[in-house]
């Protein structure tokens, strides 16, 4: 069976862009993938933890050295690890806060970088043979001919993270100029209606 997992961030609920945009991608994954299965990771509705120095502690201690309350600084983590080792494609959702990520997927995005699980020591990325999609969102719009292109920052971060961890087969979905939306000059669903996001064919049984 193949495993979507979506994490999603935007706390907007309905008027949420990004959200729209998940709406619509997995509506035509799940026509691709009747019988697969999605897995949702809501960072909005279940925020996480950042970083502390107790969770820097346990996970800087080898893990046969490890107290229980180590272990258990880092069982949250260990959760979002597997889920995301278990999944065959995933999917972020995100808007774009002052170019960059939010923070609550920046913490996502820290819990998931563990050496020894989906970072080798070596450096070498142990996420493999899996395929992501960036649904983002940003006010500006930051195509080939933009002239503030190099702002985009959070595409670029996010590629590079997922780019790290092994993945190399990356799609994004640009939504912007969301802003349009919240200034009513056009409608979500126009909006998103217009976006090229068609889920690759599926590849596993």
């Amino acid at each position: 069976m193949i495993r979507l997992l979506v994490v999603e961030t935007s706390p907007r609920g309905n008027d949420s862009v990004s959200r729209s945009m998940t709406k619509r991608y997995l509506a035509e994954w799940q026509a691709l993938n009747p019988n697969g299965k999605i897995v949702r990771r809501d960072l909005a509705d279940e925020a996480l933890p950042h970083v502390t120095m107790p969770w820097l502690t346990a996970y800087f201690t080898p893990p046969d050295a490890q107290t229980a309350e180590m272990k258990a600084q880092l069982g949250l983590s260990d959760t979002l690890v597997r889920e995301l080792l278990d999944c065959d494609e995933l999917v972020i959702a995100t808007p774009v806060y002052n170019y960059n990520i939010p923070a609550a997927l920046k913490a996502w995005v820290d819990h998931i970088v563990r050496k020894g699980l989906t970072l080798g020591f070596d450096g070498s990325g142990l996420v493999t043979a899996k395929k992501a999609t960036l649904l983002i969102a940003s006010g500006g719009e930051y195509g080939e001919s933009s002239p503030i292109r190099d702002r985009d920052i959070a595409t670029q971060y996010l590629r590079m993270i997922l780019h790290v961890l092994g993945i190399e087969d990356i799609k994004d979905v640009a939504g912007g100029g969301a802003k349009n939306v919240d200034l009513g000059e056009i409608s979500m669903e126009d909006f998103v209606g217009r976006l090229e996001m068609q889920p690759s064919e599926k590849v596993l049984a």
